[in-house]
């Protein structure tokens, strides 16, 4: 699935089952709660932290969907094309960091 039919497939299931997108600043709230719950999983599965009893039957992926889900939300409620915006983006990254990553020592 591109990025583009993954926005068009969310605003379908938002039109039909969701019945209507929630507001930008409650999927901002959703984002930044389901991002705390990519977190949570990263700490415990790769950090330091142990887990607990509740924490057993997590998945990374599921979690990491639900962040992508809402952003999609935020994209399509803003008129952002993720595709064109995500072009842009890794090229300007290109350009400012044409040099930077392969000069850093910390790197080799």
């Amino acid at each position: 699935m591109t990025i583009e039919q993954a926005q068009t497939k969310v605003d379908e299931w938002i039109n039909t089952t969701g019945i209507r997108y929630f507001n930008e600043l409650t999927n901002t709230a959703m984002l930044m709660e389901e991002v705390g719950e990519v977190a949570r999983i990263m700490a415990r599965q790769y950090g330091e932290q142990s887990f607990k009893a509740s924490d057993k039957e997590v998945n990374l992926a599921d979690e990491m969907a639900d962040v992508l889900f809402v952003l999609i939300c935020l994209a399509n409620q803003t008129g952002i094309n993720l595709t064109e915006a995500l072009q842009k983006n890794l090229e300007k990254k290109t350009v400012r960091d044409a040099d930077r990553h392969a000069n850093n020592e910390k790197l080799k």
